[in-house]
């Protein structure tokens, strides 16, 4: 529904006119739209280009592939696991209708059982109940201030600057939790905000409790959350259809290293395969690779310096242990796994709908397994034994993606904000440069840092470029 009515508010952009002169394009060499990244935000914003009848434009991509922060292992016979982000949940409409445009299935992510509990050397099985039983009062306290910090704009919120004067570290400390409860707070900490507790703005953790509809369970949890749902043939199914569908308006392999004339265009886009000149630039980026193009004339100062601290240090590290079945559902274990003072930081079951294979996900702490993958295979199979029994020490194959290592343009898996960030830099994030109009789920007004906001994003970008287009055209 949302995105079929995206999709008529892009073609009404455009009077009948200038959408023909749109889909014809005036160039033998200028584009009306150029699109940098080939992630969800900006297949997206190509796809709604080409629905409201533009045809003059490109994507560019600096991978190989497309899909961004998503990609596939191929566990072989049409199996995937999920290597980069993979859930989605209640509220998260913009990427459920993408799936249903677009032929995708979607089946629920498995938390039934008991999940384990690993500290030092002992082990006990609990039940979670789909969540990471963190202190419901505690939540409720969070819940409440939260509504009063917007999650597409955090530091317009009254009390922005008391929230980012401190982290969520210090927040929690005066609460007085249990132990018991400290693993789920700090578990789901990392997990979503890439940080520990101590190193996260509490004002940024308040705006993405807001963009959960003020619920922290729907922010954090599987069981009603936003790692309710998970996508049929893998995640990056969604991004591989959409680039189909575009044909060669996607360009692999062609990272921008040189953006000039940005002001007041055409701009003048140099790739490592040559120029490429546009009217509109649509960066489907995050703000840290935004940084590492350069700009003639440079951009405007608070941009510039918001992209040059842009939080990065979040690469992650995701490991898929693959099993000839889902054993440990016969023991009742729903595959939850959570390790104090160790590598796992949460393992959890990702084995196929139809259970042709066994799987185990986790993420990990990088620094905590070694970086040789046979050895991170061994060790984390020893975990998983201690956890499900020893028929985990035999795994039929072993998938990792380090982000730090395997792919230099994803420099974070998510944007750890610290305190003090956003009251300063975060008014740079969303206006329109010049010629440069910026995407990407970072810019999301809600869902930011999920594929749901990814593709919100890459609906608002393509609305600016096309009102930008008709306007040049008027």
């Amino acid at each position: 529904m949302a995105a079929s009515m995206t999709a008529a508010a892009t073609a009404a952009v455009l009077p009948e006119a200038a959408s023909a002169a749109v889909a014809a394009g005036d160039g033998r060499d200028v584009l009306d739209v150029a699109i940098i990244g080939a992630g969800l935000a900006g297949l997206t914003a190509a796809r709604d280009l080409r629905r409201a009848g533009c045809e003059s434009f490109v994507v560019l991509e600096a991978r190989d592939r497309v899909g961004g922060r998503t990609l596939n292992h191929d566990l072989g016979k049409g199996y995937f696991s999920e290597a980069g982000g993979q859930w989605i949940g209640p509220g998260q409409t913009a990427v459920a209708d993408l799936a249903r445009e677009l032929g995708v299935g979607t089946f629920p992510t498995y938390y039934q059982g008991k999940s384990t509990i690993l500290a030092k050397g002992a082990r006990a099985a609990v039940d979670t109940e789909g969540g990471f039983g963190t202190d419901p009062k505690i939540a409720h306290e969070l819940e409440l201030l939260a509504r009063s910090v917007p999650s597409g704009a955090p530091w317009k919120s009254p009390r922005a600057a008391e929230f980012d004067g401190m982290s969520v570290g210090e927040w929690l400390a005066k609460k007085n939790i249990e132990p018991a409860d400290q693993v789920g707070w700090s578990t789901g900490l990392a997990i979503t905000g890439g940080a520990s507790p101590a190193r996260l703005s509490l004002l940024h953790w308040l705006s993405m409790v807001n963009s959960a509809e003020c619920n922290y369970d729907r922010l954090e949890a599987v069981k009603g959350g936003a790692q309710e749902t998970r996508i049929s043939g893998g995640s990056q199914i969604l991004s591989i259809k959409m680039a189909e569908a575009l044909g060669d308006k996607v360009r692999l392999s062609s990272p921008v290293q040189r953006i000039e004339q940005w002001q007041n265009g055409p701009v003048a886009i140099h790739t490592a395969k040559g120029v490429i000149r546009a009217r509109h630039v649509i960066m489907a980026l995050s703000p840290a690779l935004c940084q590492q193009i350069a700009y003639d004339p440079p951009l405007p100062e608070q941009r510039r310096e918001m992209q040059r601290r842009w939080p990065a240090f979040a690469p992650g590290r995701k490991t898929a242990h693959v099993y000839k079945r889902p054993f440990w559902r016969e023991k009742g274990l729903n595959g939850w796994i959570f390790q104090t003072g160790g590598a796992v930081l949460w393992a959890y079951d990702n084995s196929p709908e139809d259970l042709s294979f066994g799987v185990i996900n986790a993420f990990v702490q990088i620094s905590m397994l070694p970086s040789d993958k046979k050895a991170a295979e061994a060790e984390l199979s020893r975990i998983y034994a201690q956890a499900f029994g020893d028929e985990a020490l035999h795994p039929l194959a072993y998938h990792e993606q380090d982000w730090r290592k395997a792919d230099p343009w994803t420099l974070s898996c998510v944007s750890p904000m610290p305190p003090g960030f956003l009251t300063k830099y975060g008014e740079a994030l969303h206006p329109p440069v010049g010629r440069l109009i910026w995407s990407g789920t970072e810019t999301a007004d809600i869902w930011a840092g999920y594929m749901d906001g990814a593709v919100r994003s890459g609906h608002k970008a393509a609305l600016q470029a096309l009102r930008a287009v008709a306007s040049g055209r008027a």
